[in-house]
């Protein structure tokens, strides 16, 4: 994939799949078995491929609204997986794989990072509109799916379940389709 990458797009779009999978590979897989860190590793190789699409797309380095949408994903990933991972901890624990929620039965550390995650991406999710990539109607429609992914997840955090994972694991999957609808329907030229 890499070596079709560079003779069909650029050295830039080949470097960063390279990027992302030598990051995947020997940074966040074998930390899984290591740290409860893996998940903020793992979300960078998450990330990168709209990074490498950008730098594909418009023939060399990405500019910084490439770096917006890779912020936006890789928030995104945390609040996603930590509650898959929260409601998935015991086959985790039984595999092995160190992820916060394997410590965490009560759920409190894993969906307060959760939270954390979902507040910031709020002020991220707006930032294509001040990067010129959308314009107003995004704008606001982005304010408002974020703080209703904002709230699923501070709901969570408040009273950790399983029924309150699966909302928010929910939340996250219409989340980031109707974000990047928006983001399509209301871009700028």
């Amino acid at each position: 994939g890499v070596a079709y990458l560079a003779a069909t797009t650029n050295a830039v779009a080949a470097a960063l799949a390279a990027a992302t999978l030598l990051s995947y590979v020997f940074l966040y897989t074998p930390l899984k078995r290591r740290t409860s860190l893996a998940t903020l590793v793992g979300a960078v190789p998450g990330a990168l491929p709209v990074v490498g699409g950008w730098a594909a797309a418009r023939g060399g380095f990405p500019g910084v609204e490439a770096w917006v949408l890779f912020a936006i994903l890789f928030l995104w990933q945390l609040p996603h997986f930590l509650a898959l991972a929260w409601l998935y901890r015991e086959d985790y624990a039984a595999a092995g794989l160190r992820m916060l929620s394997v410590g965490d039965p009560g759920g409190r550390a894993t969906f307060r990072q959760a939270a954390l995650a979902a507040a910031a991406l709020v002020s991220v999710a707006l930032a294509p509109t001040l990067v010129g990539l959308a314009g107003a109607v995004y704008f606001w429609g982005a304010l408002a799916l974020s703080l209703l992914f904002l709230a699923s997840a501070v709901h969570a955090a408040r009273a950790p379940s399983s029924a309150r994972a699966r909302r928010l694991f929910r939340a996250s999957v219409a989340y980031l389709p109707l974000l990047l609808l928006l983001m399509m329907m209301d871009k700028v030229p």
